[in-house]
């Protein structure tokens, strides 16, 4: 078993692709090995800089196994003559088969075969046949072509390929770039021509030329370096997605610790960080209560900073941003935002669904529908129409103008240094909200029902023109606009229903799509973020799937009834009926018409009746109160009365009464017991 190295050297590639590639890379070379038969046992990893892609792998055959090869020929009365010579097919056939006529021999079939062993080839080879399309076939967004339009193309141009199986070279090429044994180290600190003989040195060799190829060892170094700069309780205040970001814009990365004057603490600290963490990407410094300090931490491609020369150049350049920040703050304080209303008809929304005036009316109309459904107070309904008027307008101003990360943010705060109500203007900061599945829901009511209908008539409005996601496609992020809706409903404990949101929304024509786009994300809600198995999410939506958060609680409930030794038996049970009833017409046919009590037969059927009108009522309180489990532990102990019924009651009897009774019987069972989850969707075992 042999050890492979491959190494793609590039110009920097952006980081935010690089991990998606990697990912690429092994499925294309495992792809490869499995279609080659070279994949038994093999174990792949991958690493990457900004200037190299790394696979390796162990425990990689150093050939294909041989194997036995049967090749069919033409009948035996067409290979030979009468006189038993070989004709021109039979011939033809061992010519083909590259053996004389005697290795020739005749199957039961009567048709002539031979059996022969086909070598298996040289890995090296079958590598370097492969390995071209293995590397020009990883995904990028986007990529460029470096030696003419006709050549290949890449994220970055290919400066060098480093491709080793156990120390031999593997030979191919791509634009004019021979693979071979040698590397390079950092593009300043390093060595470039650096000979390797297998991954381990590899790896020793790129780091004594100042390369981590390990994204966690780059994270560690970030990490350990920039606590041991920080003294008097202070710390690195955490953002994982920066320090993503720079273990993949370097690859040898040094914290440099920087400081910028106590007096922009002044200014509020979402413009600070920002500043800081998206423009910059510094890291902020705040102590142990959590606020900020006048500090940062920038991380530089390079072993050091002994003269303080790139921490005074990135002060330098902060200090600038700042300033350019508290300008920005002070300018756009002379005008309200209730003063920038009208603004709004400046600035497009989109080409066909107008500005963002008509966007601010249209949401401010939505709210009032939303607060109506909900029945809140006149307060909190006051708050929520004056954050849906005023939500949109900074983006007038020129703060949001020079960093538009802060749309809503600055709104918020400008509302709050302006005098508007807490509630108001927190609504507006948190309006956007939840941008990301891991970021909270607005915090207040009047800030859910703003989001909501923001998000309402972005989804409306692109549905009812049209423009609805397709595939992976989803430029207006209309996918995220659906699934905050339903994490605000169910985590903000809204009970509005997915039709009235579809009403709202205004999707024309499209409404039906627009209410299966909901369902949709509150499927992956509840399957992908809360956990629930699929069969059960399936039954509960089965049963209506209209209020997402009457869904969750019952998908709940299920969820916890489940494990109960009646419940899976019965929903079998449930199987057993509908099956029934498909086959005698449909439940339908037989749900609206009434049981003949007359008609029951004494024992198990009439015991099933007694006890299902006994639960009904039962069933029917509890639901009404949103116990949903103990509904469900209440139906689940019908199991033995089922149990018994199919036992010893024929459902099909020969008397068309009898026969047709039952079955209606059974349809109100599977009715009235089918509104908290459909049963028949529950998967045993």
């Amino acid at each position: 078993m042999a050890e492979f190295l491959l190494e793609i050297g590039v110009e920097e590639i952006p980081d935010w692709m690089i991990e998606p590639a990697c990912e690429h890379l092994k499925r294309n070379f495992l792809s490869v090995l499995a279609e080659t038969g070279l994949a038994e046992g093999v174990t792949c990893a991958t690493h990457a800089t900004p200037r190299r892609l790394v696979l390796a792998a162990r425990q990689v055959p150093e050939r294909q196994a041989d194997k036995q090869e049967v090749l069919k020929g033409p009948p035996r009365r067409i290979a030979f003559d009468a006189d038993g010579k070989p004709t021109k097919a039979g011939e033809g056939f061992a010519r083909r088969a590259g053996v004389a006529m005697t290795g020739i021999q005749v199957g039961s079939d009567d048709r002539l075969f031979v059996k022969r062993i086909v070598k298996g080839r040289e890995t090296l080879d079958i590598l370097g046949e492969a390995l071209p399309a293995v590397i020009l076939k990883i995904h990028f967004p986007k990529t460029m072509y470096w030696t003419g339009k006709s050549g290949p193309r890449f994220i970055r141009p290919i400066r060098w390929l480093v491709a080793l199986l156990d120390g031999r070279v593997v030979p191919f090429e791509i634009a004019g770039v021979a693979s071979g044994g040698s590397t390079q180290g950092h593009r300043r600190l390093g060595s470039v021509g650096i000979d390797v003989t297998c991954f381990a040195d590899y790896q020793d060799q790129l780091c004594e030329n100042y390369v981590l190829l390990s994204a966690q060892t780059r994270r560690e170094r970030i990490e350990n370096l920039s606590e041991e700069l920080l003294h008097d309780g202070l710390r690195v205040r955490k953002n994982d997605k920066l320090l993503e970001t720079l273990c993949y814009l370097t690859e040898y990365p040094t914290p440099i610790l920087g400081k910028f004057e106590e007096e922009f603490l002044d200014l509020p600290e979402e413009v600070l960080e920002t500043v800081m963490q998206h423009h910059q990407r510094y890291f902020a410094v705040e102590d142990s209560n959590g606020k900020l300090q006048p500090q940062f931490i920038a991380v530089a491609n390079l072993d050091g900073d002994p003269a303080g020369e790139i921490q005074r150049g990135h002060e330098r350049v902060l200090r600038a941003r700042f300033n350019d920040g508290r300008f920005f703050w002070e300018v756009d304080q002379k005008k309200k935002l209730s003063e920038r209303v009208d603004d709004l008809e400046g600035v497009v929304f989109h080409a066909r669904l107008g500005t963002y005036l008509a966007k601010s009316r249209r949401t401010v109309k939505i709210v009032g529908e939303i607060a109506s459904e909900l029945g809140v107070n006149d307060e909190a309904s006051r708050h929520a129409h004056r954050a849906a008027e005023l939500a949109k307008c900074d983006l007038t101003t020129a703060m949001v103008g020079e960093f538009p990360e802060l749309q809503g943010v600055i709104g918020g705060l400008y509302a709050a240094h302006q005098g508007e109500p807490r509630e108001v203007a927190d609504a507006i900061y948190d309006h956007y909200l939840p941008a990301g599945a891991d970021e909270e829901i607005p915090r207040g009511l009047a800030g859910r029902m703003v989001a909501i209908a923001d998000k309402l008539d972005t989804l409306g409005g692109f549905f009812a023109a049209g423009m609805m996601p397709s595939g992976s496609r989803d430029p207006f992020a209309l996918r995220r606009a659906a699934y905050g809706s339903i994490r605000i409903l169910i985590e903000g404990e809204l009970p509005l229903s997915v039709g009235r949101l579809c009403e709202l929304a205004g999707a024309g024509g499209h409404a039906g799509d627009l209410h299966a786009f909901f369902v949709d994300r509150l499927r992956y809600y509840l399957r992908e973020v809360r956990g629930y198995r699929y069969d059960e999410v399936n039954a509960v939506i089965g049963a209506s799937s209209e209020v997402p958060l009457d869904v969750r609680l019952r998908t709940e409930a299920i969820s916890q009834v489940r494990p109960t030794p009646d419940f899976e038996p019965l929903a079998v049970s449930f199987k057993r009926i509908e099956n029934i009833l498909r086959k005698a017409g449909g439940v339908e046919k037989y749900a609206m018409r009434k049981v003949a009590i007359d008609l029951l037969e004494e024992g198990s059927e009439a015991e099933l009746y007694l006890a299902v009108t006994a639960l009904s009522a039962q069933v029917s309180r509890r639901k009404s109160r949103g116990e949903y489990a103990a509904a469900l532990r209440s139906i689940a102990s019908l199991r033995p009365a089922v149990d018994r019924f199919f036992d010893d009651v024929l459902v099909m009897a020969e008397d068309e009464a009898v026969r047709n009774n039952r079955l209606v019987f059974l349809a109100h069972v599977l009715t009235e017991f089918s509104t908290i989850a459909d049963f028949r969707e529950i998967v045993s075992g």
